[in-house]
């Protein structure tokens, strides 16, 4: 698998260049936004992107914007922009996780094989294959998420992977750490603002694909849940 590497420091992209390529995959390198597309434009096999934010020609938050439009690859963001604004923006605006800078490498490497599991559907065995709620059919195999009229509504892994959680378990209510150690594997204490976000960003294209359908429901103060109809 390649992933496309961005960020106008030379000296950042050398080092995750020698940390992707350890970890078995094929490190693509781009140094702005502009060139960073045109990448992820001519390797059909790009899995996963680590970006930068402040950069020359186009900056991150508007490859994202670029990328959102038709495309749920997975976006690592590495930046030196480290307030919880900066991080909540990334993430509205589609990133699926926020590491800052000075950052270690171990840790981007783990959130790198993290979102992967994520987008190649690594659930258990024993969860049912196809969930029905409301009027949304969601396939574990496949990864896709089906309105009844047979539309698809496009959802990032993360996205997907919190919608399967909440539906696998009808009724019960999950945390935002719950979810976040669960959906993310991991543990952060972001967790909170990063599961809204994301949670937010998923009610919106449910319920624009669906006319207005509610189905993730917020229990204040606990957490999410979606009930058994």
């Amino acid at each position: 698998m390649k992933i496309l590497i961005v960020d106008d420091d030379k000296d950042i992209v050398q080092l995750l260049e020698i940390y992707v390529r350890n970890e078995g995959y094929e490190p693509i390198t781009a140094y702005n936004g502009k060139e960073a597309l045109t990448k992820l434009n001519t390797n059909s096999d790009i899995g996963l992107v680590i970006l930068d934010i402040m950069m020359p020609e186009m900056d991150g938050m508007e490859v994202i914007k670029q990328v959102r439009k038709d495309s749920s690859i997975p976006i690592l963001v590495v930046s030196a922009k480290t307030t919880d604004m900066d991080k909540i923006q990334g993430l509205i605006t589609g990133a699926d996780d926020y590491v800052t800078k000075p950052f270690n490498p171990l840790e981007v490497m783990a959130r790198v094989k993290s979102l992967l599991r994520r987008s190649k559907g690594n659930l258990t065995n024993d969860e049912p294959d196809i969930l029905n709620v409301g009027s949304l059919v969601i396939n574990k195999d496949s990864h896709e998420v089906k309105t009844l009229k047979g539309d698809t509504i496009q959802l990032t892994a993360l996205e997907f992977g919190i919608l399967y959680l909440l539906a696998s378990h009808p009724n019960r209510v999950f945390s935002a750490d719950d979810i976040f150690e669960r959906v993310w594997q991991q543990e952060s204490v972001v967790s909170a603002k990063t599961v809204m976000v994301h949670v937010s960003h998923l009610r919106d294209k449910i319920e624009a694909a669906t006319g207005g359908e509610k189905v993730i429901e917020t229990v204040w103060g606990v957490g999410y849940k979606v009930e058994s109809h």
